[in-house]
């Protein structure tokens, strides 16, 4: 399974954490306010019958680099202004050339926004000094990859980590399985990953069966991610029962993710058969 790089990848940053933590030296808690991300999900705007969560992603696996020309504090700009409801942030460097301080430099545009946008902390996170560490950033939100972390105490102690600190789990599950994990382990927040980690390939029906098979619960919000990158794979999200949709590699592959977010959501909804985030 590819995500054993990712996890090895991230071991000197957590053993770091932890001798840190021993010494005394973990970072304080970001005072600052965070922006409610469930409520970013909740509340499309313009009329959309789901959300768009906008990712600041500069390299990946699949695509080596994207683009690495655009600063976090102008995509962070460009996708307020073209209607993004929440931002994505990929903090993991070796192979998706991201980093920490990306949240920081983003939060600055906030304080230029009317409605400043949640961030999410996107990276492979399988320690409590790990969420601890994203809490010092300005975060509403961290990605929990049931893969990673299969073990549902686990699970749960990590969301309530986050949660401790003002923070929000966003849950990860790429199959049933992850996602009976995720409802034992209390997740709220479900985002259903398209692509099949051993191939890389996207499986965008499987996704959205993923949620027409499992009725996402009143309490649930539900995001599809991955290999989004047409106005009719938002359609098939909306109709599937999504709140959100994660965009990426799409937006960011030529430098305008602004122009890009804008030209996808250049379509006229279908009315939406069912609505759970009420």
């Amino acid at each position: 399974m590819r995500l054993e790089r990712f996890y090895k990848a991230k071991l000197a940053e957590v053993e770091s954490l932890r001798r840190a933590a021993e010494q005394g030296f973990l970072p304080e808690i970001c005072s600052e306010p965070r922006p409610d991300f469930s409520d970013a999900l909740r509340r499309p705007q313009h009329g959309r019958p789901l959300a768009i969560v906008a990712e600041y992603k500069r390299a990946s696996p699949s695509h080596g680099v994207i683009c690495e020309k655009i600063s976090v504090e102008e995509a962070a700009r460009q996708y307020a202004a073209a209607g993004a409801a929440a931002l994505s942030v990929l903090t993991e460097e070796m192979y998706f050339h991201g980093n920490m301080n990306f949240l920081k430099r983003a939060a600055t545009v906030q304080n230029d926004l009317v409605k400043p946008l949640p961030l999410l902390r996107k990276d492979f996170i399988f320690d409590l000094l790990q969420v601890r560490a994203t809490a010092a950033t300005p975060a509403s939100a961290v990605l929990i990859i049931v893969k990673l972390t299969p073990d549902v105490r686990f699970l749960r102690q990590l969301r309530e980590e986050a949660e401790k600190f003002g923070m929000q789990a966003v849950v990860e599950v790429f199959d049933k399985e992850d996602l009976r994990r995720a409802r034992e382990s209390g997740a709220r927040i479900i985002q259903v990953n398209a692509r099949n980690l051993d191939t890389l390939q996207v499986d965008r029906i499987s996704c959205c069966q993923l949620a027409e098979e499992n009725t996402p619960m009143d309490n649930e919000l539900w995001i599809a991610a991955s290999g989004i990158s047409r106005a009719e794979h938002l359609v098939q999200a909306a109709e599937a029962g999504y709140n959100a949709v994660l965009i990426g590699s799409a937006l960011m592959r030529q430098g305008r993710p602004g122009v890009a977010l804008r030209a996808i959501l250049q379509i006229d909804f279908p009315a939406r058969r069912n609505n759970h985030a009420d």
